[in-house]
């Protein structure tokens, strides 16, 4: 894969933090710096998609209420621990 320099500022903390994990890794603090920035895009990435899966799914016009979701929760750890509660409130 063909890379390019990429240039920036930052806080000297930052800087001296990222240089000593580096050495921790025993790679360089472009390379460390490179897979942060991976990370956080692909993070982002991942974000907007489970955003774009929610939204679908609520022009379905199915929800859990919130008493639902309480009771479930509340059984946890319990005798008596509940299954995931289904869609009780619809609209439309």
């Amino acid at each position: 894969m063909a890379t390019e320099r990429l240039s920036l500022r930052i806080d000297a903390g930052l800087k001296k933090d990222l240089e000593r994990e580096a050495r921790r890794e025993d790679r360089s603090p472009s390379w460390l710096a490179a897979k942060a920035i991976e990370a956080t895009l692909r993070n982002r990435v991942e974000k907007r998609a489970a955003i774009r899966a929610a939204i679908e799914e609520a022009q379905n016009g199915a929800f859990i209420s919130q008493e639902a979701m309480d009771d479930w929760i509340d059984s946890w750890d319990s005798d008596a621990e509940r299954p995931p509660p289904k869609p009780d409130v619809r609209i439309r």
